[in-house]
């Protein structure tokens, strides 16, 4: 059984407040579960006695059984799952010098826990460890964020810091940014490594990132000169961004 005091530690997770102060965050459902477990430290595991049931006992995962009343009290999903974990959250040390040699998303307070999810899920799709994201951008172990991922987190890592000051540290000629007066992406040079900066969902990129950006480069709508929408969601130009860098490294 959960305690009050249980139950009320769970449910502060939902708040960045309480997750910073607990140091701590939630991850709901089975394949979400079995997917991260490996990767964080575990410091509760709940599960319904249908869980339980259906996966055996590990002594290095051991399983506190709640009731289905108990999960909806915790849990943060519109219907509860048989299983969420408390994780402790990890502190990753950001190694520039180590990135100057790989590709690397950069996020400019991109706010909304969706678009973050998936944009996390996308690197881990092509191969991209290392997202950088400014002090403003939507937290990773928001309860929305961490489901969107779809398990990703557990092998990209997010950094949290003053994007001017990490962009600085790079070489400007390998940091590139997407803008609608770019150049287009499909004819443009692109390097095996660098920095993608990607903007936020309304304002795109912060004047004060543009001049560390070497390359802007632009996505065009088809066919060019027709009337369209104004401009893609960020989570859809990353991904469509990564593709094409991705597809000139196997030419």
């Amino acid at each position: 059984m959960l305690s009050k005091n249980q139950i009320k530690r769970i449910q502060s997770l939902a708040r960045k407040k309480g997750r910073r102060d607990e140091g701590c965050f939630i991850a709901e459902g089975n394949k979400l579960v079995e997917d991260t477990c490996e990767a964080f430290d575990c410091e509760l595991l709940l599960a319904t006695h249908r869980w339980v049931e259906a996966h055996p006992a590990r002594p290095d995962r051991p399983v506190q059984e709640v009731t289905e009343q108990e999960m909806a009290k915790v849990s943060q999903l519109t219907t509860p799952s048989d299983v969420l974990a408390v994780y402790r959250i990890p502190r990753y040390r950001l190694d520039v010098e180590a990135m100057r040699h790989e590709l690397v998303l950069a996020l400019d307070t991109v706010q909304d826990p969706g678009n973050l999810g998936t944009i996390v899920r996308l690197a881990d799709w092509f191969g991209i460890r290392h997202i950088v994201c400014s002090p403003e951008t939507a937290d990773l172990y928001n309860p929305k964020v961490v489901q969107a991922t779809m398990g990703a987190l557990s092998r990209v890592r997010l950094y949290y810091t003053p994007l001017a000051e990490f962009l600085g540290a790079m070489e400007r000629a390998s940091v590139y940014g997407t803008f609608l007066d770019g150049t287009d992406i499909y004819h443009t040079p692109l390097s095996n490594h660098g920095v993608i900066v990607m903007g936020n969902e309304g304002s795109g990129i912060s004047p004060e990132l543009e001049p560390y950006i070497g390359t802007r480069l632009y996505i065009p709508n088809y066919p060019a000169g027709q009337p369209t929408s104004e401009s893609l969601n960020v989570a859809v130009a990353a991904a469509i961004t990564c593709a094409e860098f991705r597809r000139r490294q196997i030419m």
